[in-house]
């Protein structure tokens, strides 16, 4: 299954590989190439969403401290983006800044952050961070917005890194460079540690 939001990008880039064999047939197989990379990473398989609180992306834990979790996407991991805990979106905070590669852990980069409020009243952000070639941020929700632990909430193309912050009173059970899936949990409130 492919994510929504890419199929006017893998119908353009169907259409520039059909011209390409007409017109250029040597560009035709590296744009070939490309179009079946593309087709991989803009792949949105079904989850089973566990229990407490979930990941928000595919990835590598590359950051682990206190109430922080820096997840690292490299661009053959899944990069569909999912709600860590239902609740309500809040706010949604779009920061323009510099185009980095992802691994490195810029402060000023390219970044959209949503808030979403546990029915508890307590806050998690997610921080969707671009990389140099992760030139788009797609978000699915907005504030107000209701969801539901595992949904889709957003999107980021071609490489990035993800953060989730939870509130006091929970606590990570991944630990630094350990991979994580989007829906498998990655924290529990203390009491239940």
């Amino acid at each position: 299954m492919i994510e929504r939001s890419c199929y006017k990008l893998l119908i353009f880039q169907i259409l520039i590989c059909i011209l390409s064999f007409f017109l250029f047939k040597p560009l035709f197989y590296p744009l070939l190439l490309f179009l079946v990379f593309s087709i991989y990473f803009f792949r949105d398989p079904k989850r089973e969403i566990k229990d407490h609180v979930v990941s928000p992306a595919d990835g590598k834990i590359d950051y682990v401290s206190g109430n922080r979790m820096e997840i690292f996407m490299s661009p053959f991991d899944c990069h569909v983006n999912r709600s860590p805990i239902s609740g309500e979106v809040t706010n949604i905070k779009y920061i323009p800044g510099k185009i980095k590669p992802a691994f490195f852990k810029e402060k000023d980069a390219e970044r959209n952050e949503i808030f979403i409020k546990d029915p508890e009243g307590n806050i998690f952000k997610v921080v969707q961070i671009a990389g140099v070639f992760a030139r788009r941020i797609v978000c699915f929700v907005r504030p107000g917005e209701k969801v539901n632990k595992g949904d889709k909430i957003g999107m980021i193309r071609f490489g990035s890194r993800v953060v989730l912050e939870i509130p006091k009173g929970y606590v990570f059970v991944k630990n630094l460079g350990e991979k994580v899936k989007a829906g498998e949990t990655v924290a529990i409130k203390k009491e239940d540690a």
